[in-house]
């Protein structure tokens, strides 16, 4: 499954991928991370943009702080666009804590159930990790 890692947490991604290479994950769930820049998303793209490209591109947005409010926000885009078909956008809910290897851990397994199991979330809209 590939990720569309939000612009902002970058370097939180980056450890992520290693905690769950490091747990062996990736021998179970081929995973792979995005960045906006290698698919050409620009770093102001609006929520709308963002999401609509995840979905079209059959990837997971994970993000952690993509608005909330206003016409183009996540929130807004999740409850006008989101269909039973529609991919989970993964949030972390605490990003100063992703330099803790215990949560990073956490977030990294709590990644991996929800894509083994990815069937019972498709419509869920947001989920929040771990």
């Amino acid at each position: 499954m590939n990720f569309l890692i939000d612009h902002n947490i970058e370097g939180y991604a980056i450890l992520l991928l290693g905690t769950i290479t490091a747990g062996g994950w990736l021998e179970i769930v081929p995973i792979e991370f995005v960045m906006f820049e290698q698919v050409g998303l620009a770093v102001n793209a609006s929520d709308r943009v963002v999401w609509n490209f995840a979905q079209t591109n059959q990837m997971i947005l994970l993000t952690a702080n993509r608005s909330m409010k206003g016409i183009d926000s996540l929130e807004q885009t999740i409850q006008e666009d989101n269909t039973e078909n529609s991919l989970p956008v993964i949030t972390i809910g605490n990003t100063d804590r992703m330099t803790n290897f215990e949560y990073r851990e956490r977030c990294s397994i709590r990644l991996v159930e929800i894509l083994l199991d990815l069937d019972n979330y498709m419509g869920a809209g947001r989920l929040f990790i771990p």
